[in-house]
């Protein structure tokens, strides 16, 4: 009795010791991710066509960056961009149905609201999987989060509520995908970006240009462990 007694000690004292195998696959995956390598490293700039669900096609430019590899291949970027677009016909239509639901409810009227443009400054984080291609072309994908700051503007609305009621501050997700090309400090970046957010959504096809202070060897090294 005595000695079950013991070797069940022992082999409780051993399992306490060595842990879970599923929370030892935790500190494992977790161990990869440091700050040490978390420095500015690259700058972009980028222009190019968006469209949206409830906004016609416009221009869109933003600034990027790249604060250097939190993991393994991947990466942390700040950005902040912004874009001026008008309002579909369609949404504008809808837009003056609501408000007549809400202005005169139970009687059909026609509002004119003109011309109405919608402005939007974003500023996100993203997290980018890198996958270099060879010496000179890198591949990466990336999902990150957006604050969105959105302006309404136009003749027949300015200064009231409808003004009012399109300025807005909203989270949105983001996912990209895109190529950088060029082995040295210069490259030419094109990317795919996808924004989920309240009021509008929107996708953009981006090209621009980067550079690169960091070394190859930083990159390709990611957190250097």
């Amino acid at each position: 009795m005595l000695n079950a007694s013991t070797r069940a000690v022992g082999l409780l004292a051993i399992l306490l010791t060595v842990g879970r195998p599923d929370r030892l696959s935790a500190q494992g995956f977790l161990s990869k991710f440091s700050y040490d390598n978390l420095k500015p490293s690259a700058l972009q700039v980028d222009l190019g066509p968006v469209g949206g669900n409830n906004i016609r096609g416009a221009l869109t430019g933003g600034l990027r960056l790249d604060y250097g590899f939190i993991a393994p291949h991947v990466r942390v970027l700040l950005g902040v961009s912004y874009y001026k677009a008008d309002f579909s016909a369609a949404a504008r239509a809808r837009f003056a149905r609501q408000l007549d639901s809400v202005v005169n409810p139970g009687t059909q009227d026609t509002i004119n609201l003109g011309r109405i443009t919608w402005s939007d400054v974003t500023g996100d984080v993203d997290l980018q999987y890198v996958l270099p291609q060879g010496r000179a072309v890198t591949t990466y994908l990336g999902i990150g989060l957006g604050a969105h700051v959105r302006h309404g503007s136009g003749p027949a609305i300015e200064g009231t509520f409808v003004q009012d009621a399109l300025n807005s501050i909203t989270a949105g997700l983001n996912g990209t995908i895109g190529t950088e090309v060029g082995a040295k400090r210069w490259r030419f970046v094109l990317e795919a970006r996808g924004v989920l957010s309240s009021g509008v959504s929107t996708v953009a096809l981006r090209s621009g240009v980067a550079y690169r202070w960091a070394g190859r060897r930083d990159q390709a090294r990611g957190t250097g462990k």
